[in-house]
C-alpha cells in the first residue's frame, strides 16, 4: 500500500543562501541586545544624567537648576592644580612601570624556569586582593613607627622613612603599591600577546643565527605589540581614575601632597556639595577622554600602518 507524497515545492540553492543570510542578519542583533540594554542602563544613562545634574545644586530630594555655577566654583579650588599635576605623574609613573615590568616578567614566565606554574601564581595573586584591602595592609606594613618594613631597615642600620607621612614620599609610595597590585594583570596580557607570537619566526631566526637580543628586538617586541597597546591604554586609564588606594593608604594627606582629582571630587561629596562633586566628576571623565581617545587613535594606527 503506497501513501501519497505530496508535491513540496523544490528550493533553489539562491532561496537557501538568502534564508542563511536573513537567519545570520537577525542573530547578531538579539545576541547584541541584552549587552545594548546592559550599557544603555549602567552607562549611558548615568553619564547623561550627570551632565545634567552638575549644572544643578542637588539633593537627594530636590535640584535646582543653576547653570555652570558649580563649574566654576570647581575650577576655583585652591588644591586642583596640584591634584591635575598628581593625577598626570600618577598615572604616567603607574602605567609606565606596568608596561616595563609586565613585560620582562613575562618574558621570565614564557620561557623555560623552574616553577614556572608556581610564579605565575605569585604574581597574579595581588590582582585578585581587595584595594582597599591592600591599601590597609600596606598603611600598616609602612607605618614609620611599627611598621615591619621601617622596623627590617632599623635592623641593618638603613634610614627608615615616613613612606606615607613625608610630602615628597607619599605620592610614589602609593604608586609602588600600584604598581604591586596590578602589574599582574600586565603580565598575563603580555604572556598571551608572547605565547601568540608562531615558534616557527623564532627556529627560523635561530638557524640564521640571531642572538637572543636580536630575537627580542626583532621578533618579541613587534609582534606583542598588540599586548603592549593594551596594557598602555588599560594601566593609563586606571592611573587616571585611581582613587580608592589613595584613599585607603593617605587619605590625599599628608595635607594635600598626594592629592588626585578623583581623591579632591570625593571630598567635595563628603562635604555635602553633589552638585559639586558631580561637576568634578564630568571634567575628570572629559579629562581622560582627551587623553585618551588621541593616544588610542596613535597607538591603533601605527599599529595598523606596520
Amino acid at each position: 500500500m503506497s501513501s501519497a507524497t505530496p508535491n513540496l515545492p523544490a528550493v533553489t540553492p539562491t532561496e537557501q543562501h538568502a534564508r542563511k543570510r536573513r537567519l545570520g542578519a537577525n542573530y547578531p542583533s538579539w545576541f547584541f541586545a541584552p549587552t545594548i540594554a546592559l550599557y544603555v542602563v549602567f552607562f549611558a544613562l548615568p553619564t547623561f544624567s550627570s551632565f545634567y545634574f552638575s549644572l544643578t545644586r542637588w539633593t537627594l530630594f530636590d535640584a535646582t537648576f543653576i547653570g555652570f555655577g558649580n563649574y566654576v566654583q570647581f575650577f576655583k579650588n585652591p588644591q586642583l592644580y596640584t591634584s591635575f599635576i598628581n593625577t598626570l605623574i600618577y598615572a604616567v609613573l603607574t602605567s609606565g612601570a606596568k608596561v616595563i615590568l609586565g613585560f620582562l616578567i613575562a618574558l621570565l614566565l614564557t620561557s623555560p624556569v623552574v616553577g614556572r606554574g608556581y610564579l605565575r601564581a605569585v604574581v597574579f595573586f595581588p590582582v585578585l586582593l581587595s584595594t582597599i584591602g591592600v591599601g590597609i595592609l600596606f598603611k600598616s606594613l609602612l607605618d614609620p613607627f611599627q611598621g615591619m618594613v621601617n622596623a627590617v631597615l632599623g635592623v641593618f642600620g638603613l634610614p627608615q622613612p615616613g613612606w606615607f607621612t613625608d610630602p615628597s614620599l607619599a605620592l610614589y609610595s602609593i604608586a609602588g603599591v600600584d604598581i604591586w597590585k596590578g602589574v599582574g594583570i600586565a603580565t598575563l596580557i603580555f604572556m598571551a600577546g608572547i605565547v601568540a607570537i608562531p615558534s616557527e619566526y623564532f627556529e627560523a631566526a635561530r638557524i640564521d643565527g640571531a642572538t637572543p637580543g636580536q630575537l627580542l628586538r626583532s621578533i618579541t617586541i613587534p609582534l606583542a605589540r598588540n599586548a603592549t597597546v593594551t596594557v598602555i591604554i588599560l594601566s593609563l586609564i586606571g592611573g587616571l581614575r585611581s582613587f580608592d588606594i589613595i584613599w585607603a593608604t593617605t587619605g590625599g594627606g599628608p595635607g594635600f601632597t598626594s592629592d588626585v582629582l578623583a581623591s579632591v571630587i570625593y571630598k567635595q561629596y563628603q562635604a555635602g556639595f553633589y552638585g559639586l562633586s558631580t561637576a568634578g566628576n564630568v571634567v575628570l571623565f572629559l579629562v581622560v577622554t582627551a587623553i585618551m581617545v588621541p593616544l588610542s587613535y596613535v597607538l591603533n594606527r601605527n599599529q595598523v600602518e606596520q
